[in-house]
């Protein structure tokens, strides 16, 4: 952020830094530290960036993928971009952990309280039966969770804070939402996830964003079964590759009336049950049946508890481009904000974090890594 001499930040990197921290607490038990540099660490943002946008392209020209791979492997060397520093991490974390476990007699129990890492659920099982669970699957699933976790997290609170900017109205009553629940002692200084839950106002407006901006801005595609299946009155044969893109679900008129292209969160608390119903079966941000994101409620944790402690603490201003049009983005499966542009200023004691930007750097982290902590440090009930 010290980089930018007006003290305009982007919002966009520094929600996935949090994101990615997150993940990374949630994973290996530990932080990779990307809100303490507020820099893409070992590129792996840039990589993952890079793997999604290369997937986008072979999706379509599938024939191309094994050449195309082999020779972008070969090109990448041992620098290996960010991928490399994932699984070295993650083989690290894996050893660290295992040594630990032998020390304390832990191997194949589960510690069952507190806040447990994955990659100690991961071992637990690889010890208890290492020819289903090979430690292979404990080195894929600590990649995955930081391939996956970062970048649709970010992105959605992105999207969530820029309506809020754009519309002066509803940041209006979600802080006076806010002021309310801790008036009357229904909400904590650590803005619990169980409390957060239970604010309406908030959590249409979590709903929302997720409507206007998912996080994936390609189909869902499935395979057609045996048999064929009909779809929308038409006959698709056995094989045929169909999909939904939910930014397509989330507009329709005859769903979710003729204003959905505009965000509105009273629409999930004033519409009759049939029509809230009907909503909530178009509303596909994390995807739908068996193929249904697994990390939603990890997400959904984390937006409950930044939103409302952001807002609550901090003010924020458009950019001048953002304040009088839409903003960029840009579509390799996930719809990443380009360029989300704003100033920040400190709502307790009106002084501005932007005033000294390498001031700026410090408080801003400092905050988020309160609510880091807060999300980590011990487990919560629903």
């Amino acid at each position: 952020m010290s980089d930018a001499g007006d003290g305009t930040v982007d919002m966009g990197h520094w929600m996935q830094c949090y994101a990615f921290d997150v993940i990374g607490q949630i994973t290996y038990g530990e932080r990779i530290g990307f809100l303490d540099r507020g820099e893409d660490i070992q590129g792996i943002m840039r990589a993952i960036e890079k793997q999604l946008a290369y997937g986008a392209i072979v999706g379509i020209y599938a024939r191309f993928h094994r050449l195309a791979f082999t020779v972008m492997n070969f090109l990448a060397g041992k620098k290996g971009a960010g991928r490399e520093f994932v699984v070295r991490l993650s083989k690290k974390r894996i050893g660290e952990e295992q040594e630990k476990r032998r020390a304390s007699g832990m191997e194949g129990k589960e510690l069952g309280v507190g806040a447990e890492p994955f990659v100690s659920k991961f071992l637990a099982k690889y010890e208890r039966d290492p020819k289903t669970f090979s430690m292979n699957h404990v080195v894929a699933g600590c990649t995955a969770n930081m391939a996956a976790g970062s970048d649709t997290t970010g992105v959605t609170l992105s999207a969530i804070l820029y309506y809020l900017l754009k519309d002066p109205e509803c940041l209006r009553k979600l802080r006076a939402e806010i002021d309310q629940y801790r008036e009357k002692g229904l909400l904590s200084d650590s803005f619990a996830f169980k409390e957060t839950q239970q604010m309406p106002y908030l959590q249409a407006i979590i709903k929302e964003g997720l409507r206007m901006h998912p996080a994936t801005g390609l189909p869902m595609e499935r395979v057609v079964p045996e048999g064929g299946a009909t779809i929308c009155n038409r006959f698709f044969p056995a094989g045929t590759i169909v999909g939904i893109n939910s930014w397509v679900a989330h507009r329709n008129t005859q769903i979710f009336g003729a204003d959905a292209d505009e965000f509105r969160p009273e629409r999930w608390l004033t519409s009759d049950e049939d029509k809230l119903a009907a909503m909530n079966r178009q509303w596909i941000p994390f995807g739908m049946g068996s193929r249904t994101c697994i990390g939603r409620h990890i997400s959904t944790l984390e937006i409950s508890k930044l939103i409302p402690h952001t807002i609550h603490d901090f003010d924020f201003e458009l950019s001048a481009g953002g304040a009088t049009g839409k903003w960029s983005t840009l579509n390799y499966w996930f719809v990443k904000p380009q360029g989300f542009e704003v100033k920040v200023k400190a709502r307790m004691d009106n002084h501005s974090l932007i005033d000294d930007p390498a001031q700026s750097d410090h408080r801003l982290i400092a905050t988020s890594n309160v609510l880091l902590m807060a999300i980590t440090a011990q487990s919560e009930s629903a």
